[in-house]
């Protein structure tokens, strides 16, 4: 069920949604949080259904935001809140209220949105694209328990997470973080059955991908080694390598579905680490809404303590000359460098 609201009050969608849960003969609420959105109305249709699939495993009440542009001053001058509110089958397992502000009203969202919150329950702020410098300071984040971003979405993904660990608050979280679970999970394990020290990690992945420096700053922190980002064609994160004193753990990654874990003195085995979509990813984050720490060491680390090496193309193979032509002898072109093997300055970190 859907219903349009046109200038309308926080009060008058409050009724409208009580009025639909009681159409459609559901009139408890069966919601365990509140997810807001905030966007625009080019990325809002990603997002609510990105929310709307994440729901199924977390009914949520999702309140979208979208701050919409005036082009005059007259229309600047003039505040107006248009609602529509879904309930049923149009909002997946919990209900949704899209917010268009216009006017005056985009600088109070936050007056828009307090009376729409569920009483005693978590609130969860998230913005898939255009975050606010300061997520804790922004009015609307202020609300949230949680605050999730992407800095995947920025412009200059690094120099973002540079900002966020500046203004880094208990309950701040980013996408990119959570794409590298898995990996984390899968390397813990590894060092887990080999009792051997690490002295020092290679990170591959292609260029402005904020997973790969989260990845390569939680191991130099974690493992107190030095740790290398290099640049690799990808898709996302390609590769890690540890070095310990047995030979290389190595869980490489080349298509973005499925990795090989090879590790000293034992076969190859092929592992699951498909790729996972927004809607999986904000799922994981709805599971856990106190602060995680282990982000915040790892994003405090900061970027510049990595050395970026870029990936060398591999030489081209020499055409094999024609006997008849019978040319000089020539040298065999020697193979390119492996980043692997340059020597990387040691970075501080924790053991």
């Amino acid at each position: 069920m859907k219903i349009d609201l046109t200038e309308t009050t926080s009060s008058k969608i409050n009724s409208a949604l009580v009025q639909a849960r009681r159409d459609i003969g559901t009139p408890a609420i069966g919601m365990v949080l509140t997810l807001v959105i905030v966007t625009d109305e080019e990325n809002a249709y990603d997002a609510l259904k990105s929310a709307n699939d994440a729901s199924h495993e977390h009914p949520s009440r999702i309140i979208v935001v979208i701050k919409r542009v005036s082009r005059s001053p007259r229309s600047r001058r003039d505040a107006r809140l248009d609602a529509e509110v879904r309930v049923g089958a149009d909002a997946g397992s919990g209900e949704t209220v899209v917010l268009r502000l216009h006017g005056e009203l985009v600088n109070h969202a936050q007056s828009v949105v307090l009376p729409l919150l569920l009483p005693d329950a978590p609130v969860v702020v998230w913005w898939p694209e255009g975050a606010p410098a300061d997520l804790a300071g922004d009015p609307l984040g202020a609300l949230g328990q949680r605050r999730i971003t992407d800095t995947y979405s920025c412009e200059e993904p690094t120099g973002a997470l540079g900002e966020r660990a500046a203004t880094y608050a208990p309950g701040d979280t980013d996408l990119s973080w959570t794409r590298i679970t898995p990996w984390r999970s899968m390397l813990a394990a590894a060092l887990d059955q080999q009792a051997v020290k690490v002295t020092s990690a290679i990170v591959e992945g292609e260029d402005e991908n904020p997973s790969c420096e989260l990845l390569a700053m939680w191991l130099a922190d974690r493992l107190a080694v030095p740790v290398r980002r290099t640049l690799s064609s990808g898709p996302g994160l390609t590769a890690v390598r540890l070095e310990t004193k047995d030979g290389e753990i190595v869980l490489d990654r080349a298509d973005g579905l499925l990795a090989t874990l090879s590790m000293p003195g034992q076969p190859d085995r092929a592992v699951a680490l498909k790729r996972r979509d927004t809607a999986e990813l904000l799922a994981e984050e709805l599971r856990r809404l106190d602060p995680d720490n282990t982000y915040a060491e790892a994003l405090k680390f900061g970027v510049a303590k990595l050395e970026q090496v870029k990936a060398e193309p591999a030489a081209k193979p020499v055409a094999k000359p024609d006997p008849a032509e019978e040319p000089a002898p020539q040298q065999e072109a020697k193979p390119a460098a492996k980043a692997a093997g340059k020597k990387a300055a040691p970075s501080p970190g924790k053991q």
